[in-house]
């Protein structure tokens, strides 16, 4: 397994200390906690997702959204694609749930990977425009993201953990590093891709990318047995052989599941 890449959000320890509830995430879907976990003299912030506070889907078992986001936290080890912050399992002070290290994200960095522009003002280069709308004042408006090796990274990994849920604010840059974050929504065994990464559609997968997904297909860490149900394991192992066998990023399919998350943002 590569060594992780150098940010304080990979390599926190979040599996000892007094964990403190310092405030709630208002506009997070399900509830959603920023803590302060104590150990020592050191003090990290963390978001704490108690299971309890997880709003049903017709189309997720119910209370396992936490258990998810371990598990894409275990698969991005895994594949070195270190995009997902230390991710742990917690019985915290409203129960069991999902604890992960916080992203200091830089806005700059962050808006450098993806934004919403005017649709006269999206860049000629480096940059691929994935929705078109308007406005509030009804003006043409586009998403975009970067031709950026690190967010590919990011489209590949999506691909491998069936992401329904990649929008634009699920993307943070901090430090060099591009980060990942809620993942509930993830391996489902049906097909629910939703991403705004689709520039790279049908694009050739690189050397470092086909190695990330033969590591998750070669050496599926054991814990995801505890996180995850065996048919969404199997179906993991199979995304994984076919993006190895066609050797490409994946198209949208019309007409089959919506290809872009709502709101995008």
């Amino acid at each position: 397994m590569p060594e992780p890449r150098c940010h304080p959000a990979l390599s926190a320890v979040l599996t000892d200390g007094e964990l403190q509830l310092a405030g709630r995430l208002a506009n997070a879907s399900n509830a959603t906690y920023i803590t302060v976990l104590t150990t020592g003299d050191d003090q990290l912030e963390c978001v704490y997702k108690p299971i309890r506070g997880e709003r049903p889907l017709w189309d997720f078992p119910t209370g396992t959204l936490g258990l998810r986001e371990v598990a894409a936290y275990e698969v991005s080890r895994a594949g070195g694609f270190d995009i997902v912050p230390v991710t742990v399992l917690i019985d915290g002070p409203l129960g069991p749930g999902s604890l992960q290290a916080w992203v200091d994200a830089d806005a700059a960095e962050t808006n450098a990977l993806v934004d919403l522009v005017p649709s006269d003002q999206v860049p000629a280069e480096g940059w691929f425009a994935v929705v078109e709308g308007e406005d509030a004042q009804e003006r043409p408006v586009s998403v975009i993201h970067a031709d950026s090796a690190a967010l590919r990274r990011m489209a590949v990994f999506d691909v491998l953990v069936n992401n329904a849920d990649r929008k634009g604010g699920h993307i943070l840059g901090s430090q060099g590093q591009v980060f990942g974050v809620d993942h509930g929504v993830c391996f489902h065994t049906d097909p629910k891709l939703r991403t705004l990464l689709w520039g790279w559609a049908g694009a050739e997968l690189t050397d470092d990318e086909l190695a990330a997904v033969r590591r998750v297909r070669d050496v599926t860490p054991d814990r995801l047995y505890e996180l995850l149900a065996e048919p969404e394991i199997e179906e993991l192992w199979l995304r994984a052989e076919r993006l190895l066998q066609r050797g490409r990023l994946p198209r949208p399919q019309r007409g089959y599941y919506p290809a872009i998350p709502w709101p995008p943002f």
